[in-house]
């Protein structure tokens, strides 16, 4: 019997126009759309379908993203499937709540324009920066990045990709050590701050006490973690663990592979882009990986799952 992971993509992947057929085609998703433009106070299907400058920023984007992919979602589970656990990289870990039961839509969509903000404000224009570490292992990158001061690893993606934030000049510090060290490649990111780095611990505390007015419920099932890579089971893990992700490494590998390793062999990325389907086949090339980002894949997806469910 297939283990089904709903897997959510992080801010960089939306873009304009994404969840537009959803809206079009499925009453269910035209209400996430409306319900959050009136929690909001913004005119989501503006900022969301139309090309704009807004959807760059921070601020917007989050609340975009967990708006587009929530919505896909409950179109998604009206068709009839359903997850076993799910994950999120970064901002998606709000969409993989919600789905787990954990948060409601409304506060999942509230918070994250919330965090967004914070995040935006957190550090000043031009103090921190990422940069992506290409064809290098993580533990070379720990042994330079723990000599320096001010930088460390936001992301561990997938074997052969690794971020690093932080203050900008320990961060192009890095940078040269790192290529002169062996790494393929290091890319500066167009990001308006450096995310996952300890710059952003202040926005971290601003955050909890946001989300002490956030009632959580019990987790109808379970989700990863992005600050530990494992299952969280416990809704009153939940706040602490929102809190220090901010700041802390987006441990995406070891969550995939903790998951494969507790059996879930089928992922289904819900939402813009490939990014986390890209992952997944450097992580683990042995697990089904689907990809939703239009009615279309929905129902190919839908299908394909049934399928695989009848036989076997």
């Amino acid at each position: 019997m297939s283990k089904i992971a709903f897997i959510y993509p992080g801010q960089g992947a939306q873009k304009a126009g994404m969840g537009k057929d959803f809206y079009e085609k499925f009453e269910t998703a035209k209400e996430v759309f409306d319900q959050a433009s009136q929690w909001l106070d913004l005119d989501m299907k503006e900022l969301c379908f139309e090309e704009n400058d807004r959807l760059d920023l921070t601020e917007y984007t989050q609340a975009a993203m967990v708006t587009t992919c929530l919505a896909m979602t409950k179109v998604v589970e009206e068709q009839g499937l359903h997850p076993d656990v799910t994950a999120g990289l970064s901002l998606g870990e709000y969409c993989a709540l919600e789905t787990a039961g954990g948060m409601t839509l409304k506060d999942a969509i509230t918070t994250v324009r919330k965090r967004g903000i914070l995040m935006e404000q957190a550090v000043p224009a031009g103090k921190g920066s990422m940069a992506a570490v290409l064809g290098m292992k993580a533990e070379e990158i720990e042994k330079i990045t723990d000599t320096i001061e001010g930088v460390t690893i936001a992301n561990y993606n997938c074997p052969g990709q690794i971020v690093i934030s932080g203050v900008k000049e320990a961060v192009e510090q890095a940078s040269e050590q790192l290529k002169n060290a062996g790494a393929k490649r290091v890319l500066p990111l167009n990001v308006s701050g450096p995310f996952h780095s300890q710059m952003l611990t202040e926005a971290g505390k601003e955050l909890g006490k946001v989300l002490e007015n956030v009632e959580l419920s019990p987790l109808k099932i379970p989700y990863v973690t992005n600050v530990t890579a494992q299952y969280v089971e416990d809704i009153r893990e939940t706040k602490a663990l929102l809190e220090r992700q901010i700041s802390s490494s987006v441990r995406w590998q070891q969550s995939m592979e903790n998951m494969i390793a507790q059996g879930v062999d089928t992922f289904v990325e819900i939402g813009p882009g490939k990014t986390l389907a890209g992952f997944l086949r450097k992580i683990d090339r042995s697990v089904k990986v689907y990809n939703i980002q239009n009615a279309e894949d929905m129902y190919a997806v839908v299908e394909a799952c049934r399928k695989a469910e009848a036989n076997s």
